[in-house]
């Protein structure tokens, strides 16, 4: 017999089939829905989409409150980061934190060996690597996941391609609006935008100086809050002809500093807070700035817990706090956050 492998439920298509794989390759599965934070009606529909999976299995479904927890790591880091005029990940921070954190100490509780996700990834239990379906890679997601969690993850879906999962889930009878059910393409807690989540946190509408380069004063914007690098909208420059972005934000000063596009080029940058899975102090790799980006060849020096990120050729729009994600190949190595 296989071990026990706890398999997170969302309610949705891919956790689902990722149960129901996992069962027929011979694991003990149980299943958690995790509870990370109180948007009105969302918890109590999906779990009770994920009991629906567990009595079709015939496995249990646990249920998990991790919203204070999630609050503290992940919400949190989410609106802090805004008001410092950084770029946040915060899935990046909850995958870290409470996927493969908190998760892997509820499964430490029930005996469970191993820990699942609907993921498209592949893991061999020493490195990530890009999913065959290219569309929905979640790679770039797990570059600061402790390297120690590795051994213990589990991806079914890391071979599949999504519109073959949807077939699959509407071929069972009893889960065939699982395969119809609108996808979540927004960060769980954000109900519209982010512009009204952090509006319940400051106020975000303080107009300020949009500045230039040599830090003259050419126009006018609606608070720094509503902007991050490369945005090319929502603020006004005196007499530009070419069209302006942002390329920096002042949060203490409530500024932003715009120029052209040219001037958002960028061949060398630094990171923090890296998280590598083998040990390595300078190497040649492909990194990710963004996840919908092309990966570009890089060199790569660690120097005082820094990477510092020579380019071959150059990325537009580089945004402080976002990850940059290391790859050889198809083989996810680490990341660390742009600085």
């Amino acid at each position: 017999m296989k071990k026990k492998v706890l398999v997170g439920m969302s309610g949705g298509v891919d956790s689902t089939v990722a149960a129901i794989l996992l069962q027929k390759e011979g694991y003990e599965v149980e299943g958690v829905y995790m509870k990370l934070h109180h948007k009105e009606g969302y918890h109590e529909q999906n779990f009770l989409k994920a009991k629906r999976v567990g009595e079709y299995l015939g496995i249990k479904i646990h249920f998990k409150d991790l919203s204070e927890a999630f609050q503290e790591e992940v919400y949190d880091y989410f609106v802090e980061s805004y008001k410092q005029g950084l770029t946040p990940n915060p899935c990046v921070m909850c995958n870290r934190t409470i996927k493969f954190g908190k998760m892997i100490e509820f499964a430490d509780s029930i005996g469970a060996d191993f820990v699942a996700t609907g993921h498209y990834i592949k893991c061999d239990g020493e490195f990530i690597y890009e999913a065959d379906d290219p569309n929905k890679d979640q790679s770039y997601f797990l570059c600061q996941v402790k390297k120690e969690v590795l051994s213990r993850l589990i991806f079914p879906l890391g071979s599949w391609v999504k519109d073959d999962v949807k077939e699959y889930a509407a071929s069972i009878e009893v889960l065939q609006d699982f395969a119809v059910q609108k996808e979540s393409s927004e960060i769980c807690f954000v109900e519209n935008t982010y512009d009204e989540v952090l509006a319940k946190h400051m106020d975000i509408d303080m107009p300020g100086e949009t500045i230039d380069t040599q830090g003259n004063v050419v126009g006018t914007h609606k608070g720094y809050m509503h902007y991050t690098i490369g945005k090319r909208r929502g603020f006004f420059v005196n007499g530009a002809h070419d069209p302006h972005f942002v390329l920096d934000i002042e949060p203490e000063k409530n500024q932003i500093i715009v120029g052209t596009k040219e001037k958002l080029e960028v061949n060398a940058f630094e990171a923090k807070q890296i998280n590598l899975f083998e040990e390595k102090k300078e190497f040649d790799c492909k990194v990710k700035v963004r996840y919908r980006t092309k990966a570009v060849a890089c060199r790569v020096t660690i120097e005082n817990e820094r990477a510092k990120v020579s380019l071959e050729e150059p990325v537009f729009g580089l945004a402080k706090g976002q990850i940059a994600a290391f790859y050889e190949g198809h083989k996810l190595i680490g990341g660390g956050v742009i600085c």
